[in-house]
């Protein structure tokens, strides 16, 4: 053979990687990892504790199989449960053969599979299938490759405990048709960027693995082209912005970070000449970290459609911080680990709980940060301002990302807040009873288009009373926000962004800062927004807030015997009008509200007359699904270019068991502005101290600005100065 045939020959040798060779199990729990466990004197608290949790939920059925039914039911009801449950059973029903040798384990897993086997050929598309690519055994197809992501790993446990004929019909009868029609028999899914594709993909390539099929494993990687334009890697490259934020923001960051992180250990495991978690500079390290800062007291912050009772302890956390913790030793993940309560039955997961017996954590540090979105970071950002890392701390998030693909809300440049441990200023999530079952079998209800995705549902403004991008998801995609800037210092921490395009005709601007110093009984934030127009709009500008009203500064005209809803369309027809106020041009409207121990003051400068609207969500919701929440609207009508000046103070403290109340009223003395040449000057006096905020609105930090107010000539360079007189 010639050298040039040898060298052609390794080349094409190369191209097809090997699997794992012949060592078992091929998954998340190495040979190795079960000898490191069975070697331990004694098992740590929280390992200890999974052991045991596990062979609760196993021992029932080691001597009749649970319940296999024909799939009938949507998500939350009784079939698509327990088929969960099954696929959950036969995992740890594996891995605690791995641990403790006991046939029975070993038994359980092939009596249930060989079960799903004899099931699955004659299964039709499932009955309850809607829009989504249904599943057999789910639904959705996405449940079904959950089930095999699962599944799997069950029988790479027990996989020499078969006879070639059981394992012939598991994987004849059930994985290998479970794995065309998640990939060739639906290319709209498997070859799709998006979570639903990424659990695809992984359950194909950790089944390929398993079943020694390198085509299954290139194609997860590499799409059903294999040519990189749809699969695993494409989906890293594209899903992550690069720092680590997921496009569809933290709630689905959370649930997509499972399959990325778990297929990547598998890849590891088999092939770390790929090095899998190098790729775009550690990009899924990176997303493990952010998915964590993206979190308010262990819950994800709530934007787009995002179900606002999932937090740190769900299990994709739990797998993604013990599979971070092993390839880093960052022992900063160890009181993210504590607060979970649990650790996974993986040696990843043994280590961990090692770890934090041996006593190793330290403080996880929540972070102030600028998150860029897309996947070049091009496409807008989320902000995160925050007073500490301390639980209670302030945290200020500034959403100017990207549109979120079709789960993203139409909210640019909204806010949300948080403070003393809880949410002030929210934002709604999605309009969904996840897993309740007589709620539109737990499926994203009707009102999470018609109010939850609405501009007038979130913080933000709202022009002519029609949703950002006129409530078309993909034209929102074509359009980025632009961040302007993002600064800290000791008294003022900023974040500031544009958005030119979700209104023909009117780009406005939006500057948030937390100002911090001394004079303030605890740090306000000041909100300037800039809107400027070719013609005149009515702009509604609404905050929703958390808490009882104590004080409202002017008159107001209530609706106390019938009410009317706000409008007809674009989430107006969801909202209930509960009273309006009227405020002169020149005046300054103050609304204080109670949120647990803590008082809050929004106050507002009208440089046109304003109407005040005070809503609340019902109306138009004959199944009573949506929350009862409200708000406040600030109305202008007829303007063109307008500007919207206001503060939001933390103040004082309520004390219901020793009957004390402290600085019920706000502390801020005097507020006002000035306007001139595009520039605004906000001066805001509290304990005797004027502290003035210049603002540019430019995003060059070398270019100079001046502007005039109260009698003074305010000069400075880049997009904003603090002055303190």
């Amino acid at each position: 053979m010639t050298l040039r045939r040898v060298a052609l020959f390794l080349l094409l040798l190369l191209a097809v990687p090997a699997l794992a060779g012949t060592e078992r199990p091929r998954l998340l729990m190495s040979a190795d990892d079960v000898a490191l466990i069975k070697a331990s004197p004694a098992l740590p608290g929280e390992f200890s504790r999974a052991v045991e949790n596990a062979k609760k939920s196993v021992e029932p059925f080691l001597q009749a199989l649970p319940d296999i039914p024909f799939p009938k039911d949507a998500g939350g009801g009784y079939t698509h449960e327990q088929h969960k449950r099954n696929s959950v059973l036969i995992l740890n029903a594996g891995i605690l053969y791995q641990l403790t040798g006991e046939e029975a384990h070993a038994k359980l897993v092939r009596d249930m599979l060989t079960a799903y086997a004899d099931m699955y050929p004659a299964l039709p598309e499932h009955p309850e299938k809607k829009n989504q690519a249904p599943g057999k055994l789910f639904w959705q197809s996405l449940n079904e490759a959950v089930w095999l992501v699962t599944s799997i790993q069950g029988y790479d446990a027990v996989y020499a405990t078969l006879s070639d004929a059981e394992r012939d019909h598991i994987e004849n009868e059930l994985f290998r048709p479970m794995v065309s029609f998640l990939s060739d028999q639906a290319p709209q899914t498997f070859d799709r960027i998006h979570n639903h594709g990424t659990w695809a993909v992984a359950a194909v390539g950790m089944t390929g693995y398993v079943l020694d099929e390198p085509e299954w494993v290139e194609k997860a990687l590499y799409g059903l082209k294999k040519d990189g334009s749809a699969g695993f890697v494409r989906q890293m490259d594209e899903l992550f912005s690069p720092d680590g934020y997921y496009s569809e923001g933290p709630y689905y960051q959370r649930y997509a970070l499972m399959p990325f992180m778990l297929f990547a250990k598998v890849i590891e495991r088999n092939e770390p000449e790929r090095k899998i978690f190098e790729h775009r500079d550690g990009i899924l390290l990176k997303a493990v970290d952010t998915a964590i800062q993206l979190s308010y007291g262990g819950y994800f912050f709530p934007v787009n459609d995002a179900i606002k009772d999932k937090g740190l302890d769900t299990i994709e956390l739990c797998y993604g911080v013990s599979i971070a913790f092993a390839l880093t030793g960052d022992t900063g993940l160890l009181p993210i680990a504590d607060y979970q309560g649990r650790v996974v039955l993986t040696g990843d997961g043994f280590r961990l709980a090692q770890a934090l017996e041996a006593g190793r954590a330290e403080p996880f540090e929540f972070r102030s940060m600028q998150l860029r979105d897309g996947p070049d970071g091009d496409r807008g950002a989320l902000a995160i301002l925050r007073t500490s890392s301390e639980p209670g701390h302030q945290a200020l998030v500034f959403k100017a990302t990207g549109q979120g693909l079709g789960h993203g809300h139409f909210d640019r440049l909204a806010w949300l807040f948080y403070d003393n441990g809880r949410e002030v200023i929210p934002d709604y999530g999605a309009a969904r009873f996840l897993n309740v079952v007589e709620k539109d079998g737990g499926r994203y209800l009707a009102e999470n288009k018609t109010w939850a995705k609405q501009s007038i549902a979130h913080n933000t403004l709202v022009v002519d009373q029609t949703s950002h991008f006129g409530g078309d998801w993909r034209k929102g995609e074509e359009i980025p926000t632009e961040p302007l800037v993002f600064d800290r210092g000791d008294n003022l921490d900023i974040t500031a962004a544009r958005m030119p395009g979700a209104y023909e005709g009117v780009s406005f601007t939006r500057s948030m800062a937390l100002l911090k110093g001394e004079q303030f009984a605890k740090p306000v934030v000041l909100d300037v927004l800039k809107v400027t127009a070719e013609d005149p709009h009515q702009y509604d500008l609404p905050l929703y807030f958390k808490g009882q009203l104590t004080y409202v500064s002017h008159l107001l005209e209530a609706a106390t015997k019938t009410m009317r809803a706000l409008g007809g369309d674009h989430g107006y027809q969801h909202l209930w009008l509960r009273a309006t106020a009227k405020v002169a041009a020149g005046e300054t409207l103050r609304v204080t509200w109670i949120n647990a121990s803590r008082f809050y003051s929004y106050t507002v400068l009208a440089r046109a007359p304003m109407e005040a609207l005070f809503v609340e969500t019902g109306a138009n919701d004959p199944d009573f699904n949506l929350r009862r929440e409200q708000g406040l609207i600030l109305r202008v009508k007829d303007a063109s270019d307008y500007t919207f000046v206001s503060l939001l103070e933390p103040h004082g403290e309520y004390n219901g068991s020793r009957e004390f109340t402290v600085a019920s009223a706000s502390l801020i003395k005097d507020f006002s502005a000035h306007a001139a040449d595009g520039l605004d000057l906000v001066h805001i006096t509290s304990a005797g101290v004027k502290t003035s905020v210049a603002l540019s609105h430019d995003a060059d930090p070398t270019n100079a600005h001046a502007i005039e107010g109260d009698g003074k000539n305010y000069r400075w360079v880049g997009y904003y100065h603090l002055f303190e007189e």
